[in-house]
């Protein structure tokens, strides 16, 4: 018996750039696309595992916690920078760091400077399109999803830009306009800290993702902003609040990139049926994330997962969003993968367990590209 076809799989989210724009030494771009020993993601393990493309996030990691601590109600650069943009943005901006918490006494992380957002995301865009550029066409980015469809029959990797946490926006939405016309074509309006947007949710479980207050009145325009572009708004880091203030504002399909079923793994960053109600209603989408954290019962970071209890989230999902409501957003370089997996060369082996537990080939095809593609056209206006 012939072995079964192997099948691309497009991606979600992955933090490859946050990984290579830390790098101490040497060429991040050459090391993405020779490979190497580090991290679960470059050119040659998507070619091994069949990785086909993905969103790829643009993140801007948080401040030293320890210069924070003692600093509770300071109102952050960011804010001070929207109020130079005009009056109202910075009373909103104000009023979302003037409420966050001493991060002496709770967990939640900084808020981040405007001016160092945006550098960080100047330099891992550029890191990107430098990959592309030496790739010689092994990695293209993409803008539409006609553009990912001519990678999966070329045979390139396909990437999309991404960014995970809106720090760098203006109050103007200034640079979103900029950033679209480089290639932004999705956007997370938090990252699980508040913002002059909104609100993250915290990581935390057992814990319902009902963990504060939603939206900002800035962060509502950024979402008329985004439908005005057709950018993609990920969900998966926002509270339930902010959640449903999306669902009640947006015109585009709902979709959280990479986040689980809450009814498995009670963790805050994952969704309740309820969210997946709206998401379906919608005709959105939800990538399931391989974190062991928000996969698990108990919410552990333990490598030791079986694949199964993907296939279980998979499952549930299936249930409650429909086989044209569910993907992949993997989190590779940026969570504890499954042993089983190990990082994106191991992704035929969800593929075989997959068809292990009975699902069709074209079932498969749908988890593993189509439904992305359909989502992603519909956002950005080609369906």
């Amino acid at each position: 018996m012939p072995a079964p076809r192997r099948i691309p799989i497009f991606d979600g989210h992955n933090d490859v750039l946050l990984r290579l724009h830390r790098r101490a030494e040497g060429d991040a771009a050459t090391a993405f696309l020779k490979g190497e020993d580090k991290g679960q993601l470059d050119l040659a393990k998507a070619k091994k595992g069949g990785f086909a493309g993905g969103l790829f996030a643009i993140f801007v990691p948080s401040p030293d916690r320890r210069r924070e601590a003692g600093t509770a109600g300071a109102t952050s650069a960011s804010a001070a920078t929207a109020g130079a943009a005009g009056s109202a943005a910075a009373a909103t901006a104000s009023a979302a760091s003037a409420t966050t918490p001493n991060f002496a006494a709770d967990p939640t992380p900084p808020e981040v400077d405007l001016g160092e957002a945006q550098r960080t995301v100047f330099a891992m865009a550029a890191l990107l399109y430098r990959i592309e550029r030496q790739s010689r066409g092994r990695l293209r980015v993409c803008r539409d999803a006609k553009d990912i469809a001519r990678c999966l029959k070329d045979g390139a990797l396909a990437a999309v830009l991404h960014i995970e946490g809106a720090e760098a926006i203006d109050a103007n939405f200034e640079l979103l306009d900029v950033l679209h016309e480089a290639g932004l074509r999705s956007i997370g309006p938090v990252w699980s800290r508040p913002n002059a947007f909104g609100y993250g949710v915290p990581f935390r479980c057992p814990s319902s993702p009902d963990t504060g207050p939603g939206l900002t009145e800035l962060g509502k325009a950024l979402i008329a902003a985004c439908n005005r572009l057709r950018i993609l708004i990920d969900l998966s880091h926002l509270n339930e609040r902010g959640f449903w203030d999306v669902a009640e504002l947006s015109v585009a399909p709902l979709v959280a990139t990479h986040s689980n079923a809450h009814a498995i793994s009670p963790h805050s960053r994952n969704l309740t049926d309820r969210q997946l109600a709206a998401i379906k209603k919608s005709k959105g989408m939800v990538g399931v994330n391989f974190s062991t954290s928000f996969l698990r019962p108990d919410g552990r970071r333990d490598k030791d997962t079986p694949l199964d209890v993907i296939v279980q989230h998979v499952e549930h999902l299936l249930e409650h969003v429909g086989e044209d409501g569910v993907g992949f957003g993997s989190d590779f370089d940026g969570a504890q993968m499954p042993a089983e997996l190990g990082d994106a060369a191991g992704l035929q082996k969800l593929v075989a367990t997959m068809r292990e537990r009975g699902f069709s080939q074209a079932l498969i095809e749908k988890l593993c590209y189509r439904n992305w593609l359909r989502v992603l056209g519909r956002t950005w206006g080609e369906i």
